[in-house]
């Protein structure tokens, strides 16, 4: 495998363009790694999502921080549910609108982005918007392990939901034995250090 930046998707995550396709994403081997979207039928709507703007500094970490677990549940469901129902999208090069496309985008990426673990860390902070800096760790179906770094511009109504989310993303291929995120799947632990404490 080549060591260096590389482009795994062309910048989007494949759209299944029949009903037989689309359901090859679901496979027995990746559904052990990806929670189903809908059975959030537990996580309900709520009308405020707190921290509120305007965001200090304090109150920015805290809504990265929650961002940041709720993106590794990996319930495409329950992460829909910190924007706005009209909320736009730039992920990489694929553009969005809606709840309903940022769930299929997120179905989409999990079965692709396998045994995904996440850290944000906040960039800067003013009024109702925050910049972020992440990385993520997963491997392809065919075993083969990145490093995602990339970058996000948030914007907030005055309810605390996300009404624009833009993040651009570079993939770095890196070997198994050079992963830094090993925590078992799910939040990342409270004591585990964050990207500046790993030197990312």
């Amino acid at each position: 495998m080549r060591h260096g930046l590389v482009n795994t998707c062309n910048g989007k995550f494949p759209k299944p363009s029949t009903k037989k396709q689309k359901s090859s994403f679901f496979s027995s081997e990746n559904k052990k790694f990806l929670p189903s979207a809908f059975e959030s039928a537990k996580v309900t709507e709520q009308t405020a999502r707190p921290p509120l703007p305007p965001f200090d500094s304090p109150s920015a970490a805290q809504k990265a921080r929650l961002a940041e677990d709720a993106w590794n549940s990996r319930d495409p469901a329950r992460v829909s549910l910190a924007y706005t129902q009209d909320s736009h999208w730039r992920n990489r090069s694929e553009f969005l609108t809606g709840r309903p496309a940022i769930v299929d985008f997120l179905q989409r990426k999990w079965a692709h982005e396998l045994e995904y673990r996440l850290i944000k860390e906040v960039w800067a902070v003013t009024g109702d918007r925050i910049a972020v800096r992440f990385a993520y760790e997963w491997h392809d179906s065919s075993g083969n392990w990145f490093r995602s770094h990339g970058n996000e511009q948030w914007e907030f109504d005055p309810h605390g939901l996300m009404r624009r989310r833009e993040a651009s993303i570079n993939d770095l291929a890196i070997r198994e034995g050079e992963r830094l995120f090993r925590w078992p799947l799910g939040a990342r632990p409270a004591d585990h250090p964050g990207l500046s404490q790993l030197g990312l």
